[in-house]
């Protein structure tokens, strides 16, 4: 393995490890950076989260488009799964359960959490994709092993995103819910490659059922 983004900082922000009831991995887009991502957490207001960001190397993931065939992507896009696979295992040893912990992507980052968490199946927090789906060309069979055990999965895009078909959103939908995952997908009309209220309100109200005290 080359290790291409492993040596990047992983910026933080919102409740320490050690005292949050959750945590919050947020990746960023192609072009954009940890700390831009990061600012989503004011968005949120969930003061019992911790918020990770890992740092692309040159702000790139993988240098090409998420519908380019795979093999176009490597090294890049294993090292880049690696990196959000080393902050889980850093937020799990910390004592923060993989049930407790959210990943969410926008962009070329929502392409590359949604296939972490598509291979590296199991009961997630959460699982959040805003303007992305899973990677691979026109025509990919998306099987993987495991379950994502009725993971909450929000999927958010454009009908009119040039970077993300709608078509390939439909697609993850469906190999999440084949996965296990508790699918909701909303499709926004006309809407331009950003992310919306309505997406930062339906994420708040998945973070905030995370960590609301067991009836």
């Amino acid at each position: 393995m080359t290790n291409l983004h492993q040596a990047q900082p992983v910026l933080t922000t919102g409740a320490p490890l050690d005292k949050a009831k959750a945590a919050m991995i947020l990746v960023h887009g192609r072009g954009a950076d940890a700390r831009s991502i990061l600012g989503l957490a004011g968005e949120f207001d969930q003061p019992d989260f911790a918020y990770l960001a890992p740092q692309a190397t040159g702000n790139v993931w993988y240098p090409n488009r998420f519908l380019a065939p795979i093999e176009s992507n490597e090294p890049y896009l294993s090292s880049a799964l690696q990196a959000v696979g080393d902050v889980v295992a850093h937020v799990a040893q910390a004592g923060i359960a993989a049930d407790k912990i959210i990943l969410l992507g926008f962009s070329q980052g929502a392409c590359l959490a949604l296939e972490f968490g598509a291979r590296q199946a199991q009961r997630y927090g959460g699982l959040v994709g805003l303007s992305g789906g899973l990677i691979g060309p026109e025509g990919t069979v998306f099987e993987y092993e495991g379950s994502l055990e009725d993971t909450p999965v929000f999927l958010g895009c454009s009908d009119v995103d040039f970077h993300i078909p709608v078509e390939r959103v439909h697609e993850t939908t469906a190999a999440l819910q084949a996965l296990g995952g508790n699918v909701t997908e909303c499709i926004y009309p006309n809407m331009g490659h950003t992310i919306n209220q309505d997406e930062i309100d339906f994420v708040g109200t998945m973070m905030a059922e995370l960590v609301q005290p067991s009836a």
